[in-house]
C-alpha cells in the first residue's frame, strides 16, 4: 500500500467515524441542539410542575393543533402564542383524544381552565382573556391543582 493510499484510507475511515457520531462535519463535536421549550406552573396551593411542550404561533399551527394525534406524553403539552391578549376560543374538532386547555394572560397567571374537553367537539371553549393557552392531558390541571390566578413561567420559549 502506498502512502497516498494509505493516507486516503486513514482519511476515510475519520471521516465515517464522525458520521457515524452524527457529525458530518468530522470536526468531532456533536451537532448544537436547542434547548427544550417548557411551561412551569406553580400552583398556590403548593408544588411546581413543569411541561414540555411543542410551541406554536402561526394561524396554520394553531388551526391544526393536537388534531389527530392518538396520545400526549404525560408531562408533554402544546402552548399557543397569540400575538394578543384576547377572548381565544378553542375547540376539539378532530381532536382525538381528552385535553385540559389552560389560559394564561400576559402577567403570567393562569385566566381560567377548562378541563376534559370532549374529543371531536365543536363546542367553542374559553378561559377568559389570555395571551397564551397551554393544551394538556384531559384531568392533567386537576391532579396537579392548576387554578385561575395561579402563576405561569415559560423556559426555553421563543416570543416574537
Amino acid at each position: 500500500m502506498t502512502s497516498r493510499t494509505a493516507a486516503l484510507s486513514l482519511g476515510a475511515a475519520l471521516l465515517l467515524g464522525a458520521c457515524a457520531r452524527g457529525d458530518p462535519s468530522g470536526q468531532g463535536a456533536p451537532p448544537p441542539t436547542a434547548p427544550t421549550p417548557r411551561v412551569i406552573l406553580e400552583p398556590r396551593r403548593g408544588g411546581r410542575f413543569t411541561v414540555t411542550v411543542e410551541v406554536v404561533r402561526t394561524d396554520t399551527e394553531r388551526a391544526r393543533g393536537l388534531m389527530f394525534r392518538t396520545a400526549l406524553a404525560a408531562d408533554a403539552g402544546m402552548l399557543f402564542v397569540f400575538e394578543e391578549s384576547g377572548e381565544h376560543p378553542f375547540w376539539m374538532k378532530n381532536t382525538l383524544i381528552p385535553l385540559d386547555m389552560i389560559f394564561i394572560g400576559d402577567d403570567g397567571r393562569v385566566t381560567g381552565v377548562v378541563d376534559r374537553a370532549t374529543p371531536g367537539s365543536l363546542e367553542p371553549r374559553s378561559g377568559g382573556t389570555s395571551r397564551f393557552v397551554l393544551e394538556v392531558n384531559g384531568g392533567w390541571a386537576e391532579a396537579h391543582g392548576v387554578r385561575p390566578g395561579d402563576p405561569v413561567r415559560f423556559a426555553d420559549v421563543r416570543f416574537p
